[in-house]
Formats: structure tokens, sequence, C-alpha cells
């Protein structure tokens, strides 16, 4: 995976870090930024270069004060990426190969702007070789994207949601959680309810093969991805109604139970377009 042919997108954080390494995102952190704070006596922050001649002229007490600013600094961005089975379904491309598109470009575009970037695969469990560190280095990253595009999951849930986050950073991160979220609405809170520390975004890949695009008749053999059932269905116009309503009214669960996480969605059914997320920061993230 060359990184000159990986695109990249813009994003912001709703609050400020608290990391110590210098980076591009509003931060509480003292230092040597343009983002003033306040005031402070010489003696508290024995920097001359930021001393204020006017406030330290209008002290009573002929004490000297300077500026205080803060600095911009960095935040760990962290890809977490479903790998049960549903991931592996292939309509007009298959889940992973544009889950491994996300996490190149969001590898990508953390390492121009000096974040850190980290993986966490999980499927029922989370994945010891679906790891990467989090790191400013990241061409360990781009090879892992590389796997995720060829990887043929098992027939296996995606409980392991639940443990994501005893394996994210201690600080404050920006976590892009991949999933077509095909799992119970009850543990899919929990889960989110444990990442709540953190900025979830929620990117829900689904595909129009799944449920758009069956036929009105006919019969057709389907498989459970997450189980291996196999069923065999006679299809209708009723039917595919019935179905499409179904995908229908679990969107709007969702919508709806993200939101409740103050975490909104992006629904993404016809491939990666870095652009889309940049607007969705702008649309739902101050800057």
């Amino acid at each position: 995976m060359i990184p000159e042919q990986i695109k990249e997108f813009s994003y912001q954080i709703g609050w400020r870090s608290r990391g110590r390494h210098p980076g591009r995102h509003a931060s509480s952190q003292r230092g040597l930024g343009m983002d003033f704070r306040g005031h402070a006596p010489l003696i508290a922050y024995p920097d001359p270069r930021r001393i204020d001649l006017r406030q330290t002229m209008r002290d009573p007490f002929d004490q000297v004060w300077v500026r205080i600013f803060n600095q911009r600094s960095s935040v760990p961005v962290t890809v977490a990426c479903d790998l049960s089975g549903s991931m592996g379904f292939a309509g007009q491309m298959r889940k992973l190969e544009i889950a491994s598109q996300i996490t190149a470009s969001a590898a990508y575009s953390a390492f121009r702007v000096n974040d850190p970037f980290g993986f966490i695969g999980f499927d029922e469990q989370v994945r010891e070789d679906f790891m990467f560190t989090s790191s400013v280095k990241v061409h360990g990253a781009f090879e892992l994207a590389e796997r995720l595009a060829t990887y043929r999951p098992p027939h296996v849930g995606a409980g392991g949601l639940a443990n994501v986050n005893r394996f994210l950073s201690r600080e404050q991160s920006l976590v892009l959680l991949i999933s077509d979220f095909h799992m119970p609405l009850e543990a899919l809170a929990q889960s989110l309810s444990s990442l709540m520390r953190h900025q979830v975004v929620p990117l829900v890949l689904w595909d129009g093969a799944e449920y758009r695009n069956l036929p009105e008749f006919g019969v057709a053999s389907v498989t459970d991805c997450e189980t291996g059932t196999r069923r065999t269905l006679f299809l209708r116009k009723s039917y595919r109604e019935r179905i499409l309503q179904s995908f229908e009214e679990r969107r709007v669960a969702l919508e709806k139970l993200f939101m409740s996480f103050d975490m909104p969605p992006l629904f993404i059914e016809n491939g990666f377009e870095p652009d889309d997320l940049t607007e969705y920061f702008y649309q739902f993230v101050a800057a």
C-alpha cells in the first residue's frame, strides 16, 4: 500500500487535548502556542519572552506579569474494526475491503498531523493478530490494512466489542468504530457505554446487495454469516418489501441508539469516500 495513493480526510475533536506532544488540536497544556489563556506572575512561569509590559505597569505591587498560552497538542486516533462473520459479506465490494480503505486513510490522515494511530480488531474477542499499538510510525498500519482487505472471517459474532475499551489509550481519543452493527441492540448499548469517555464515530457498513437488490420473485439460499446456518427462502414481492422495511427500521433504531450516546453515525453503502468523513466532522464536531 503506497501512502501517496491513499486519500486523507480532515477531522476535529470536540474537547481540549491533554496530550503533551505537539500537534494541531486545541489543548489544555501550557506551551509555546498562540492560544492565549491569561496572565501569571513571572515567578510562577519564568519565561521573560512572555512578559506583558502593559499588565506589569498596571500592577500596584510592581509584580512582573507574563502572558500564558496553550500549545497545540496531538490526539490518539484509533480504528476499532468488527471482524465478525457478517463483515465478510461481498456485494459491490467486500465490507472488509472498505474497512481496509478507511483504516489506511485514517492512518495517513493521523500521520499528516502528527497524531498517533492505533488499530483494534475484534470478533467474539479482541484479536491480538489484528492489533496495532498506537504510534506515529504508521507503515505497520498500512501493512495491517492490506491484511484486512484479504481476511476471510469465520462464522463468529462481535461480542469482543465489549472489551475494546480496555485496549484504548488512557488519554481521551478519537475512535472510528467500523462495523455493520448486525448485533443485538442491548449488547451494542452496553459496549457503547464503556466507550463514553472517548469521541466515537460509528461507521456503519451496509451493502445494497444485503437487502435492496433482492429479486421480487424466486427461491434463494442464504447463509447467516455469524452462525453458518443456511436457509432457503421463497421470495415474493411482499416478502421483499418486509425485508426492506426491516432494514429501514433497523437504520432508525441504530440512529436513535447512537444519538442517545451523542455519537452520530455515518452510513457507508456505496464505497468509502474520504470527503464524506471530512464533511461529517465539519457537520457534527465543532472545529
